[in-house]
């Protein structure tokens, strides 16, 4: 089969999420939060023999191509089709606690190059961007029925895009002309909405709406927060837990709930008397986030806005230690 998604920060991920090193045989369990066409995983199975993995995905088209690919480690792999949001919610108690956790927040190329469902402002594709099929809300309905304020702001909070309320103008304007329902008509009136000087960036005047839209369509940061939380409750003490982020909003959450895991004391300042435990939750494996080196990013682009965070489990974690996470 053609895999067409190329991990990105593999060896960082393979050292810094080791199970015991390279010689380990036993019998830990890592849970991939995002499997996508599963290059991770394969890498994770190869590497340590005596390792399994439930490898979880919202798009159960993604999800076969990678139940093929990972059929050769047979009970070694298996799979859950659902937002890793509620699958941790609801651990099911048929697996025994992880050892290993993987976030991997990208958007895999297979969703931009080989789902026609609008990812990408390249192809005329139907407007959608929906990971999960089922899921009520698709890019279409965002771009035909909010309100211009609600578009600008949905842009600018989601896209961090400066022209965020002239491009809503724009869209709304076009509207009375038929429903927008491709891709290729949305970057069409992006482009012509912003000024010349603003087409030849360094990227695509359209590439921070098409972000905004997919974030909000699949609810992204507002289930990463609480994902996080629930995800390191599970997690087995002396257990490690790896996220790479792709954009500001997104490794913002992470960096700030690491942070607060790795406090001695994260009680609100109008508690008087210390009511955590006066511990650690975790220990910050990386004090700054791991970036991609020149070479990976000369070989494989989408790696170039990678950051790798990681924290080894002390002990759970409360509810107060997401107060004050961005999203949450």
């Amino acid at each position: 089969m053609e895999i067409v998604h190329t991990p990105v920060l593999l060896n960082e991920c393979l050292e810094f999420l080791s199970p015991a090193g390279e010689s380990y045989e036993g019998n830990a369990l890592m849970i991939d939060s995002t499997l996508g066409e599963g290059g991770h995983t394969y890498n994770f199975l190869t590497k340590y023999p005596g390792l399994s993995v439930v490898g979880l995905d919202a798009d159960s088209v993604i999800q076969a191509r990678a139940k093929e690919r990972l059929a050769q480690f047979g009970e070694r792999i298996h799979f859950y089709n659902g937002w890793f949001n509620d699958f941790y919610s609801n651990y099911p108690s048929e697996y025994k606690k992880p050892d290993i956790i993987l976030f991997d927040l990208g958007i895999s190329v297979f969703h931009y190059e080989k789902s026609n469902r609008g990812f990408s402002f390249r192809y005329d594709e139907k407007l959608d961007m929906r990971l999960n099929p089922l899921s009520e809300e698709s890019a279409a309905d965002i771009v035909n029925g909010y309100s211009e304020e609600s578009l600008a702001n949905l842009i600018y909070l989601y896209g961090e895009e400066k022209l965020s309320r002239r491009i809503a103008h724009a869209i709304v304007e076009a509207r009375h002309g038929g429903k927008i329902e491709s891709s290729k008509a949305l970057a069409e009136i992006i482009w012509n909405a912003v000024p010349s000087s603003y087409r030849y960036g360094n990227i695509h005047p359209a590439t921070r709406t098409f972000q905004a839209l997919r974030i909000a369509v699949n609810s992204e940061l507002k289930r990463l927060p609480r994902a996080l939380h629930t995800a390191f409750n599970v997690l087995n003490p002396g257990g490690k837990m790896g996220v790479i982020t792709f954009h500001s909003l997104e490794d913002r959450i992470v960096k700030n709930y690491f942070r607060n895991l790795g406090k001695q004391c994260v009680c609100p300042p109008e508690v008087a008397v210390c009511r955590c435990g006066g511990s650690p939750c975790a220990e910050i494996i990386t004090r700054k986030p791991v970036c991609p080196s020149e070479e990976e990013v000369r070989s494989n682009s989408p790696s170039r806005s990678a950051k790798l965070r990681v924290v080894r489990k002390i002990r759970d974690a409360d509810e107060y230690h997401l107060e004050g996470v961005v999203g949450y």
